[in-house]
């Protein structure tokens, strides 16, 4: 199977070829630009989306050849393309279940390409953070805030996560794999229909600490 994808780093090559099957043939491109030169891929692969016009208008014209992007917060209807929206956050995408929003009428060309390779994968609602995002964010929120009112420190707290549930990384190491800033993005946009998602003040001063810094 042939696959051209963009990953973004070195690291993210590993995890997002981690995905896939290892008789894959991949083709990396740098942007999307060069993305929509390589010919006669069966899966073209964006793991660094972005929300851009330019990109996305670059991405439409690979259609209709499978097109999956790493979106946890924009959605399907947001975007306005029958593209594939994976569940690509560190520690989710490297699941041998794939989390996946479709649009209407792709659910064929998903069903081939997983089983051209034998993959599995689960549909869930075209919505921000799917399913295992919204879980995810939500735990990561919760432990800045117990950080917040000092009942425990990060450490003790990522140490009972993964003791207590088997979680392969504690909520404050899970927020560094992914980039605090995108649980803060993926939070924010849910608090908007629902207050419980509501960033935790820790979590959105280190936020702002960080941009200060940079």
């Amino acid at each position: 199977m042939k696959i051209a994808a963009i990953a973004g780093s070195s690291l993210e090559k590993e995890r997002t070829a981690a995905k896939w099957p290892l008789a894959s043939e991949w083709r990396w491109a740098e942007d999307v630009s060069e993305l929509v030169q390589c010919q006669d891929a069966d899966l073209y692969l964006d793991m660094a989306f972005s929300m851009d016009k330019a990109r996305i208008g670059h991405l439409s014209r690979l259609l209709p050849a499978p097109v999956m992007i790493n979106s946890m917060v924009h959605t399907l209807e947001e975007i306005g393309h029958p593209f594939i929206r994976i569940n690509g956050w560190p520690g989710l995408a490297e699941q041998h279940v794939h989390e996946l929003a479709i649009a209407d009428g792709t659910g064929p060309a998903v069903t081939a390409l997983y089983e051209k390779w034998k993959g599995v994968y689960r549909i869930v609602p075209d919505i921000p953070g799917m399913i295992s995002g919204r879980i995810l964010s939500m735990i990561i929120n919760e432990a800045y805030y117990t950080l917040q009112e000092q009942v425990s420190t990060r450490e003790e707290i990522d140490t009972a996560m993964k003791l207590g549930t088997n979680y392969p990384y504690g909520p404050f190491e899970w927020s560094e794999l992914i980039g605090l800033d995108k649980v803060h993005l993926l939070l924010t946009t849910l608090s908007h229909k629902d207050s419980r998602y509501t960033p935790a003040r820790l979590l959105t001063e280190t936020i702002s600490g960080r941009l200060k810094k940079d």
